[in-house]
C-alpha cells in the first residue's frame, strides 16, 4: 500500500497539501515545504527517500498497567499504577466504541496506508470553517506513534520532546506510522490505540475510561457512552468531567459531535443520533485511587508494598522493583483474611479511638505458614490536617517494623519471658522445678552475651514490683503465671543469657528498628523494642509445635501474560515439638491461674501479658493451634515521655494501663470473632515422662502456711458480725471470691468516679498474710556495661539461694559437665563452652539423692504445681519512675501495694485444689519501658521494670 502511494501520487502536490493542512490542521507544519526553496527536484528526491526508506517500527515496551492486590478470597483491596490502565483485546471492546473512535478520529482508517491525504484535507477544511478542532488531521496510526513516544518518556524533558511542534518530529511520526502499518494489521493498530490513549480523569485506555466514567466494562458501553469517550480523546484535559461543570459541558458538546459524525458516515441513523444527543451524560465517576491511601486495609497494604520494594525477587534494584509495582500490571494475591481483619479492627475500635494519643496495634498470623491474616491500627492511615504530627491519622504502619513502614517499636516487656521458659525446658527443666528467690536481686555475675563478654550490672537492683518484697519459693509455672521478675532473672542466668538470646533469634525476634538485639541481663524482661508482627510470628511458632515461619503477606504473583508464581512459606524448625508443647502447657495457665484469669475465648489458648515500667506500654501475645496474635498499646507522642497512667482511652479512664486491662481484652475479642466459624482444637499434651515430676524446695510448706493464714483471716472476718449478718456476710464473701475467679486481673471493667470518670476495677482475690516490706534501694547513676545510659542502681545485698533439684544441660559427650554442684544457682558460669551434662542423667541422680534424704515424705507435688492457684495483684497507682533511670521491675509481679490490700504483699498466691483456686483468682500486671510507636526514640537504652 505504501509503495503504491509513493509511486502514484504527485509528490509536489502531496507536499503542498500536507503543508497547507499542517498550518491549520496539525498534520505537518509549514516547514515541510521549505526544501522547495532550493529546488523542487531536490525536494522531491529527498522527500521520496524519506518516505521510502522507512525505519524499523518503534520499540514498544509493555504499557504501564495497574498492579492489583487481592485478599485471600480474590477480592481487590488496593491498586498501584503509574497510569491507570488495564489493557484488553479488541474483542473485549464494544463494537459501537470502535465505530465511534474511528468515525471521529480517522474515518478512512481501514482504507489508507498510514497517511490519509484526503482525510487530512477534509479535516483542514472542516476545522478552518469551525474555527477550532472538530476532526482529527492525524491518522490513528500517527496518534499511536505519538502516544508510544509519550508513554516511553521517563522524564519531563522527554515528554516535552514528544509533544514539540516541529517539522522533524512530525516527519518522524509519519515515517514510524508507515512502519507500523507494515508490521500490524488494522485491528491490531486500533487495539493498541484504544489501550494507550488517554481519556481524561486519570484514565488511560478504554477499559479504565469505561470504569472511571461509567462504572462499566468496555465491552458493555452503550452508544451514548461510547460517543462520550470517543469525544474525550482529542482534548482529554479540556473535557475532564472530574474538574467541574464547565468541562462537563465541553464533554457533552464533543459527544454530540461524535454522534453527528457517526450519522453522517451512516454508522448510525439520524434518529438514533438525535435520541442519543438528547440524553444527559449520565456519568458515574468512580474514584480509582492508587496506592495504600485508598485501600480498604491500608496498613496491610503498606506492608505488602514495602515487601515488594525490598524483596530482590521483584527486581535487582529498588528502582526496578518500584517500576514493576507501578507499571507491571501484576496481580498479587495476599494473605489477608477479611474475617480476621474485621475482627481485629472492631476489637481495637471498641476500646481505642483514632483521636486518642494512645495507639493500639494488632497483627494476626497463621501458625505453620506465617501468613498474616490481619493487621490493624487504631488510627486511620494518611496525613493529618495541615500535616500535623498528631491527630486521628498516621502514615506509620505501627503494627510492623521500620522495614515495612513502621515506627521504632515498643519494649515488649514480659512477653519475652517465654524465650527463657523455652530455653529452660529445652535444657531439661521440668514442670514444678523451681527455687527460692530473694526480695531483691542484683545481676552482678553470671551474665555473658553471645560474644562471651560479661554484661553483669552490679549497680542495678531488680525488684518484683514497686521496689518491695516478693521473695520465697516459686516453681516454673508459678513464676510464669505471676510473671515474677526475679525468678526469671535468676532463671535466665542459670540457663545462660546467650542461650535465651539464641532461642529468641531462632523464633524470628529482631528489633523493630533493625538494630542488633540488646543482649543485657534484662533481656528476659523485654528490654528490646518490638512490633506486633514480629512478636506474633514468634508466638505462632509455639502453636506450630516449634515450626517458625517468617511473616508473609504475598502468596502468589500473576504476570500480565497470565504466568502465575506461587510463593511458599519460609519456615524452619526452631524448637523441638516436645519443648513447644511444654511451653504451651505452661502458658495456658496464664488464662486459668495467671494474669489473664477470667478472660477466655471459649477454646484452648495460651499467652503472656506484658506491662512495662512506669506503664509506658502494654502488651498481650497469645495463640491457639490455628491462629496467633499480638497486641501493643503505647502513646504515639513518645511512650517514655507519656506513660499510660491517668489516661482516658476510648472514652474510658484508666489509672494505669496493664497488659491484662487493655491489650488483653482486645486480643480476646478479636480472636473470639476471628475464630468464630472455625473448629476448636486443643494443644498437644506435653510429654510428662520428660517434663513432669519436678520439685521446688519449700514450696509445699509455703503453700500450706498460706492456706492456713487465709483460713484464719476468713474466720476472723466472720466473727465480726452477729449470727444473722454473719451468715449473709459469709455467703457474700464466698460469692465474691468465686466471682473474682471469673474475672481477669486489671480487666477493662470500670467503676464510675466523681466527675463521671471511671477507673479499672480491682478483681477480688484470695487474701494473704502481710509481708515485711523491703527497704527501698539506694539509687545512683551508673553506666550500663553494654551501652552508656543512666541506670537505677542500689547497694542492696542479694541472697543467692540454691535448689537441691537443679536440672543441668546436656554436654556433647553426654556426661555431666561438673561434679559436686547442686542447685540452679550453682550453674552460673561463663558461657564460653557448652556444658557436657545430659539433663536426664543429672535429674535421675538428683531424684535418687532427694529420695534418700526423705523428699518423698515432704510430699513432692505431682506434675509440678499444676494444682496451685495464684493470686495476682494490681497496683493502686503507678510507681515513681525516675527519669533517665531504670530498675528492671515488672508491674505484673507480686507486691504489697495492691487493691487487694497490703496483706497480699508477701504471698505467692498459690493454693491447692481447683475449688480453692476458683475462689482466689490470679491477678497480674506489669510494666516496662516501651519505645515510641512513632519517631521519638528514648535518648539511651535503659533496663527497666517489666511485667
Amino acid at each position: 500500500m505504501t509503495s503504491r502511494l509513493v509511486g502514484h501520487v504527485n509528490l509536489g502536490r502531496a507536499v503542498l497539501a500536507l503543508s497547507l493542512c499542517g498550518a491549520a490542521g496539525g498534520t505537518l507544519v509549514a516547514g515541510l515545504v521549505m526544501p522547495f526553496a532550493g529546488g523542487a527536484g531536490l525536494a522531491a528526491r529527498s522527500a521520496a527517500s524519506t518516505l521510502t526508506d522507512l525505519p524499523a517500527p518503534l520499540r514498544e515496551e509493555p504499557l504501564p498497567e495497574v498492579t492489583r492486590l487481592l485478599d485471600r478470597n480474590g477480592h481487590q483491596i488496593a491498586q498501584f499504577y503509574y497510569q491507570n490502565r488495564q489493557s484488553v483485546p479488541l474483542s473485549a471492546v464494544a463494537p459501537v466504541m470502535r465505530q465511534a473512535i474511528v468515525a471521529i478520529e480517522d474515518a478512512r482508517f481501514y482504507e489508507h496506508g498510514g497517511l490519509d491525504l484526503k482525510g487530512t484535507l477534509r479535516a483542514f477544511v472542516t476545522n478552518t470553517r469551525a474555527g477550532g478542532i472538530r476532526q482529527g488531521g492525524s491518522s490513528i496510526s500517527q496518534q499511536l506513534v505519538k502516544n508510544i513516544m509519550l508513554t516511553q518518556a521517563e522524564s519531563e524533558q522527554e515528554r516535552a520532546q514528544a509533544l514539540v511542534r516541529s517539522f522533524r518530529r512530525k516527519l518522524d511520526e509519519l515515517r514510524y506510522a508507515l512502519a507500523l502499518e507494515r508490521k500490524y494489521t488494522k485491528d491490531q493498530i486500533l487495539e493498541r490505540y484504544l489501550n494507550i490513549a488517554y481519556f481524561g480523569a486519570g484514565a488511560f485506555g478504554v477499559q479504565a475510561a469505561a470504569k472511571r466514567f461509567f462504572g462499566v466494562d468496555a465491552a458493555d458501553l452503550s452508544l451514548t457512552q461510547a460517543a462520550t469517550l470517543a469525544g474525550a480523546v482529542r482534548t482529554p484535559y479540556d473535557t475532564d468531567p472530574s474538574l467541574g461543570d464547565e468541562r462537563r459541558d465541553r464533554l457533552r458538546a464533543r459527544r454530540d459531535l461524535v454522534l453527528g459524525r457517526m450519522a453522517e458516515l451512516g454508522v448510525i441513523g439520524k434518529d438514533a443520533a438525535r435520541t442519543a444527543a438528547a440524553e444527559p451524560l449520565a456519568l458515574h465517576l468512580r474514584p480509582e485511587p492508587g496506592g495504600c491511601a485508598g485501600s480498604a486495609h491500608p496498613f496491610f497494604c503498606v506492608y505488602v508494598e514495602r515487601e515488594v520494594l525490598t524483596n530482590p525477587a521483584f527486581g535487582y534494584t529498588r528502582a526496578d522493583r518500584e517500576r514493576r509495582l507501578q507499571r507491571g500490571g501484576l496481580t498479587i494475591w495476599t494473605t489477608i483474611d477479611p474475617v480476621a481483619q474485621r475482627a481485629a479492627e472492631r476489637a481495637i475500635a471498641a476500646r481505642v479511638r483514632p483521636r486518642d494519643n494512645q495507639v493500639a496495634s494488632e497483627t494476626m498470623i497463621e501458625p505453620g505458614t506465617g501468613r498474616i491474616r490481619a493487621m490493624a491500627v487504631s488510627k486511620r492511615y494518611g496525613r493529618n490536617p495541615h500535616d500535623r504530627d498528631l491527630g486521628p491519622s498516621t502514615t506509620y504502619n505501627l503494627a510492623a517494623d521500620t522495614a515495612h513502614g513502621g515506627g521504632l517499636g515498643l519494649q515488649a516487656g514480659s512477653t519475652f519471658k517465654v524465650f527463657t521458659l523455652a530455653t529452660a525446658l529445652k535444657q531439661g527443666m521440668r514442670f514444678g522445678d523451681g527455687f527460692t528467690i530473694p526480695g531483691a536481686y542484683v545481676p552482678s555475675y553470671g551474665y555473658r552475651d553471645c560474644s562471651g563478654r560479661a554484661v553483669n550490672d552490679p549497680n542495678t537492683v531488680i525488684h518484683n514490683a514497686g521496689g518491695e518484697g516478693g521473695g520465697g519459693p516459686y516453681s516454673l509455672e508459678m513464676g510464669t503465671w505471676q510473671s515474677v521478675n526475679i525468678f526469671y532473672m535468676r532463671l535466665e542466668r542459670e540457663v545462660g543469657l546467650c542461650d535465651v538470646v539464641q532461642t529468641a533469634k531462632s523464633l524470628g525476634i529482631r528489633r523493630a528498628d533493625g538494630a542488633p538485639l540488646h543482649e543485657v541481663p534484662t533481656f528476659t524482661l523485654g528490654a528490646n523494642e518490638m512490633d506486633p508482627t514480629t512478636v506474633a510470628a514468634a508466638y505462632a511458632a509455639f502453636a506450630a509445635r516449634g515450626r517458625y515461619c517468617r511473616p508473609m503477606a504475598v502468596t502468589a504473583v500473576v504476570e500480565r501474560d497470565g504466568t502465575r508464581t506461587e510463593i511458599p512459606p519460609a519456615c524452619v524448625t526452631a524448637l523441638e515439638p516436645a519443648v513447644a508443647d511444654a511451653v504451651s502447657h505452661v502458658l495456658t495457665g496464664v488464662f486459668t491461674k495467671g494474669t489473664m484469669r477470667g478472660q477466655s475465648i471459649g477454646r484452648p489458648a495460651a499467652g503472656k501479658t506484658g506491662t512495662n515500667n512506669g506503664y509506658t506500654s502494654a502488651w498481650f501475645a497469645g495463640y491457639t493451634p490455628g491462629l496467633a496474635a499480638a497486641v501493643s498499646v503505647g502513646d504515639i507522642r513518645g511512650s517514655y515521655r507519656y506513660p499510660l497512667t491517668g489516661v482516658t482511652i476510648g472514652g474510658r479512664y484508666y489509672g494505669a494501663v496493664q497488659g491484662a486491662s487493655l491489650p488483653g481484652p482486645i486480643w480476646v475479642d478479636s480472636m473470639h470473632a476471628a475464630l468464630r466459624d472455625t473448629p476448636a482444637y486443643g494443644f498437644v499434651p506435653p510429654d510428662m515422662a520428660r517434663f513432669g515430676g519436678g520439685f521446688t524446695p519449700g514450696l509445699k510448706e509455703a503453700l500450706e502456711k498460706q492456706r492456713e493464714k487465709e483460713k484464719k483471716k476468713r474466720e476472723a472476718e466472720r466473727g465480726k458480725h452477729d449470727d444473722g449478718d454473719s451468715a449473709s456476710a459469709s455467703e457474700k464473701d464466698e460469692d465474691g471470691a468465686a466471682s473474682g475467679g471469673e474475672q481477669a486481673s486489671g480487666s477493662a471493667r470500670t467503676t464510675p468516679l466523681a466527675g463521671g470518670r471511671t477507673t479499672p476495677t480491682a478483681v477480688r482475690a484470695a487474701p494473704a498474710a502481710p509481708a515485711a516490706p523491703a527497704a527501698p534501694p539506694r539509687r545512683s547513676t551508673a553506666v550500663h556495661p553494654t551501652r552508656n545510659s543512666p541506670v537505677a542502681t542500689g547497694a542492696r545485698s542479694v541472697a543467692r539461694g540454691t535448689s537441691p533439684r537443679a536440672p543441668l544441660r546436656r554436654g556433647p559427650s553426654g556426661v555431666p559437665a561438673t561434679t559436686g554442684r547442686t542447685g540452679w544457682a550453682s550453674l552460673a558460669r561463663p558461657r564460653a563452652a557448652p556444658p557436657a551434662a545430659p539433663p536426664a542423667v543429672r535429674r535421675a541422680k538428683a531424684r535418687r539423692d532427694a529420695a534418700r534424704h526423705g523428699a518423698a515424705e515432704r510430699g513432692t507435688p505431682k506434675h509440678g504445681t499444676a494444682d496451685h492457684g495464684t493470686t495476682e495483684r494490681s497496683a493502686a497507682g503507678p510507681p515513681r519512675t525516675p527519669r533517665g533511670r531504670h530498675s528492671a521491675v515488672s508491674r505484673e509481679s507480686t507486691h504489697p501495694r495492691t487493691t487487694h490490700g497490703a496483706a497480699h504483699g508477701a504471698t505467692h498466691g498459690a493454693t491447692h485444689g481447683a475449688a480453692h483456686a476458683a475462689k482466689h483468682p490470679a491477678r497480674g500486671r506489669g510494666t516496662r519501658r516501651a519505645e515510641s510507636p512513632a519517631r521519638r526514640h528514648p535518648p539511651a537504652h535503659r533496663v527497666r521494670r517489666h511485667d
